[in-house]
């Protein structure tokens, strides 16, 4: 049977995570299954090498729903990596308030807040993808290779490029609209593993049969 709690799912892999295992910052919330490969760094390095600018004092999060699939050098930059545009300048100075005898509690006036990511369910994150603060990917979208992703990216919506462009949705909206009502990542472990042909053959009537 399927164990989300393992650290590596793949006997003799020790470049493929679970994240929920490997993940302790309590600023990043990800579900079971949702994996991580990594053949440049240590895959259970991921919340330092891959969550960037994510700093406790601006109180956004990573969320990352059930069975996503993240690849090797994927990246999430949060707020602190927006230098303020509200400035004539785009030094963050609040940064460096010794420097310039600034108080202390003006440091978030460096940057512009812009909140959470959240990724969905059944998410593909591509090569070096890049996902921007404040980006919200729906369930079952895939990101192209290096994408840099700037917008919200529907459900079930492939999109690619440099900032991130819809290349097509995967399925036509009925089908969407029904696999969002299944949410067969939320099923018990038995049944999902009783209804995997029909999943991976991509048969939705076989996903709905009893």
């Amino acid at each position: 049977m399927a164990n989300p709690n393992k650290v590596y799912p793949r006997s003799d892999d020790c470049q493929t995570v679970y994240l929920q295992s490997v993940v302790t910052d309590p600023g990043i919330e990800v579900g079971p299954y949702t994996m991580y490969h990594d053949f440049v760094h240590d895959p259970r390095d991921f919340q330092r090498n891959n969550v960037l600018y994510h700093y406790p004092i601006n109180g956004d999060r990573l969320r990352i729903g059930k069975f996503c699939s993240i690849a090797c050098g994927a990246k999430f930059l949060f707020t602190s990596a927006n230098h303020t545009l509200a400035s004539l300048s785009t030094y963050p100075f609040p940064l460096f308030w010794e420097e310039w005898d600034l108080p202390w509690s003006e440091l978030t006036q460096a940057w512009d807040k812009r909140g959470d990511i959240v990724i969905g369910n059944d998410v593909w994150i591509g090569y070096e993808a890049v996902i921007l603060s404040g980006v919200t990917i729906g369930d079952g979208a895939i990101i192209g290779a290096r994408a840099v992703v700037t917008h919200d990216v529907p459900p079930y919506t492939i999109v690619g490029g440099v900032p991130a462009r819809t290349i097509r949705p995967r399925y036509d909206a009925a089908v969407i609209s029904r696999l969002l009502q299944l949410r067969w990542w939320d099923w018990p472990e038995a049944r999902i593993a009783e209804k995997l042909p029909a999943i991976r053959a991509g048969d939705l009537q076989g996903l709905l049969a009893p």
